[in-house]
């Protein structure tokens, strides 16, 4: 990825009766946001949580969703009109309250 780049990260914390459909976040949601995003969304990935610090801690996150950018404005132009469509899937992969950071890759 390019110097410059926006990074939208959402991580969705792992933990006691916290769930994750990874199949489905990978499958139906992501290619759902790509959709709706086009050509302002430069390309995604999916971070698979494994293990925590240490192999016997577990992951902190079960998956973070990275959607990266040439701008903060092309996020938000692009997300803006499909934020409620886009948050309302979530229901159907995870029952957790993820968290956002927006970055500039370096």
């Amino acid at each position: 990825m390019k110097k410059g780049t926006i990074k939208v990260s959402v991580f969705y914390p792992n933990g006691d009766g916290n769930t994750f459909d990874l199949d489905y976040y990978c499958n139906k949601h992501m290619p759902m946001v790509s959709k709706l995003l086009g050509g302002a969304l430069k390309s995604t990935s999916v971070d698979k949580g494994i293990v925590g610090a240490t192999p016997d801690q577990p992951a902190l996150y079960s998956a973070i969703g990275n959607l990266y950018f040439d701008s903060i404005a092309d996020f938000q132009t692009s997300f803006g009109p499909h934020a409620e469509k886009i948050m309302a899937d979530a229901a159907n992969y995870t029952n957790t309250q993820p968290a956002v950071q927006i970055s500039e890759v370096q």
